[in-house]
């Protein structure tokens, strides 16, 4: 089964989210209203990490959370969404952020680790932004299958028939074509790769990926790494959560007769024909995204992200730390600061309840 990332009950990122802001306290008799402020009497270090591309989202929720406790350290390690996983089913972390959902093998691992199966929830909602650097060239539009041969080293130059017939009015250079990935294991990649997998398999023939398949193009380690190559490149082109992009050029992408571009209220549109993934436990929010869809207005290369920690953890501590910083990441005030700071589309107030729910459940065995 494929990992997946979004699901149909995510309304448009303009929504207005209906439910209030709770942190849990640090008792499992607390109410979800105490947690905010010093009274809340959280205290400690938590320390996490995985994926890159929601790094500009958790500075946001780490000042916030820690702006509500301030005895409370929240650390974070941008490593990837492999990593992160890793980490987390190891051990190393009480929680990790990844891009794509644990797969079968790691969710029997996490459950090993966890005692029980693991929880996992969404938290941030983005679109990946194809990014390019071409010197007189503003406006790019490509189609999914100009785009896998563009990443699987079949179009070499700017100035291909494929490219030109998408872009009649951009003076395309004859310069050659230097792509840029993900170096290191990626929920960004593997979300990418989904993309190309399900609207051009017979260009893009390395299925659904999280480590690059190919050694065409140049490998850049995380997010920021992918985007300063790009930006220091010539001809370049990568791809990168949104909020990133900078002042980088973002490509428009086809769909159906549309070209759309990576905007949070397109990245939401899609959400809306994206069904919940089968076979996965009660505790999983996971879902499987119409990366084929031809809805009008919807953009078809997203990512979700989702916090994964254990339903039970061995010391009351990290119990209550986990549960309060997660209970603020899906949070009103928590996702209009990932909006604001990292342009994300923001969970719906169904949704939040959801998550909420599952989070109210984390305790200390």
């Amino acid at each position: 089964m494929r990992r997946t990332n979004i699901r149909r009950g995510l309304a448009p990122a303009v929504a207005t989210l209906a439910l209030a802001t709770a942190l849990s306290a640090c008792s499992d008799d607390s109410s979800a209203d105490e947690g905010e402020g010093e009274g809340s009497g959280l205290s400690g270090t938590l320390s996490a990490g995985g994926a890159s591309s929601q790094e500009a989202a958790m500075a946001a929720w780490r000042a916030g959370f820690q702006e509500a406790n301030p005895d409370v350290t929240v650390n974070y390690e941008p490593i990837g969404s492999g990593g992160g996983r890793e980490q987390f089913i190891s051990g190393g972390y009480p929680f990790a952020g990844t891009d794509s959902a644990l797969d079968e093998e790691e969710l029997a691992a996490a459950e090993e680790q966890c005692t029980a199966a693991p929880i996992e929830v969404p938290n941030y909602v983005s679109p990946i932004a194809v990014i390019y650097n071409l010197e007189g060239v503003d406006e790019l539009n490509l189609d999914g299958a100009t785009l896998a041969g563009i990443f699987a080293g079949e179009i070499t130059t700017w100035d291909d028939p494929a490219i030109a017939e998408l872009n009649p009015d951009a003076d395309l250079p004859g310069d050659p074509i230097s792509s840029v990935h993900r170096s290191d294991e990626s929920g960004t990649s593997e979300n990418f790769t989904a993309y190309l997998d399900a609207v051009a398999a017979d260009v893009w023939t390395h299925g659904e990926v999280g480590e690059w398949p190919i050694e065409d193009g140049e490998g850049a380690q995380g997010t920021s790494g992918v985007v300063d190559a790009v930006s220091n490149g010539s001809g370049t082109i990568g791809y990168a959560d949104a909020s990133q992009a900078g002042d980088l050029s973002v490509a428009n992408i086809q769909v159906g007769e549309e070209f759309v571009g990576p905007t949070p209220e397109a990245a939401a549109q899609i959400l809306e024909v994206s069904p919940r993934a089968e076979g996965r436990p009660e505790s999983s929010m996971a879902v499987e995204l119409a990366r084929d869809t031809e809805e009008g207005g919807a953009y078809p290369i997203v990512l979700v992200s989702y916090l994964v920690a254990c339903p039970t953890y061995d010391d009351q501590e990290t119990a209550d730390l986990v549960k309060g910083f997660l209970s603020y990441v899906v949070s009103e005030e928590g996702q209009a600061a990932a909006a604001e700071t990292a342009g994300a589309a923001p969970l719906t107030s169904a949704l939040t309840d959801e998550a909420q729910g599952l989070i109210d459940g984390i305790n200390a065995g």
